[in-house]
């Protein structure tokens, strides 16, 4: 073996490491990233007995979708170049009942310390030309690795089960027609996006009904106990009574 093979088989290896790491801090931020959404899932269950979030889905793009992704925005083929002109390599996808569902995690997401919101698109306010309707972020992330520190952007989209619905069909119809759909089909489309909007703005409607009678059944709910001088007291000061003991 003469020198120059050692030297590109030295160089292969520590390219190859390179791209494993790059791909593995995706990874890592979509670890992160869940870790912090089920925390924010359980809390908001335990203290408000609902929880905002249906399921969630993370994917991290494949070699070929970057590389085709590369070609298509005519960016130079080196990693720092990636990483900065293709921020969707790491995606998660929150699916939540209710609208407002999706503005609250959206708070939720923005109030962590350690996340920077790089970009922030409302297509629930101002649907695309195709009737596509979902809130997208592009935030960025620090993942602590072995020997550094490495920002890594994610993107999120928050939508309702009846927008991700929608928006799982007109996928499979584009790349059915190769992304040649006829008028028809589109105006439909667009119909159905409407269709699908007037059904999440009736079921929020349903459900801030709901929310409101049971304020109500909860404040008109009290319960009446009796201490030993026959004084009626409410839970809250039989509770402080029983502490105070």
């Amino acid at each position: 073996m003469n020198m120059d093979s050692v030297i590109n088989l030295k160089e292969f290896k520590l390219l190859k490491t390179e791209l494993t790491r790059f791909m593995m801090a995706y990874k890592f931020a979509l670890d992160e990233m869940d870790t912090k959404i089920n925390i924010l899932s359980e809390e908001f269950n335990y203290m408000h007995e609902y929880n905002p979030i249906e399921h969630v889905k993370s994917r991290v793009k494949s070699p070929e979708s970057i590389i085709n992704k590369i070609y298509r925005k005519g960016c130079e083929p080196n990693l720092d170049s990636i990483r900065e002109n293709i921020r969707d390599i790491a995606g998660l996808r929150i699916t939540c009942s209710f609208i407002s569902d999706i503005y609250e995690i959206s708070k939720m997401i923005q109030k962590q310390k350690d996340i920077k919101v790089i970009e922030y698109k409302d297509y629930i306010k101002n649907p695309k030309p195709n009737g596509y309707q979902s809130l997208h972020m592009i935030i960025e992330i620090p993942i602590f690795m072995s020997d550094r520190e490495v920002a890594v952007y994610v993107e999120i989209q928050i939508r309702t089960i009846a927008m991700d619905f929608w928006a799982s069909l007109e996928h499979k119809i584009f790349y059915k027609y190769n992304k040649e759909v006829p008028q028809k089909l589109l105006n439909e489309l667009r119909e159905a996006s409407r269709m699908s909007s007037e059904l999440d703005k009736k079921m929020e409607r349903i459900n801030v009904e709901v929310n409101h009678l049971k304020k109500l059944d909860e404040a008109e709910e009290e319960y009446i106990v009796i201490d030993n001088n026959n004084r009626l007291n409410t839970p809250l000061k039989f509770l402080e009574a029983l502490i105070d003991k």
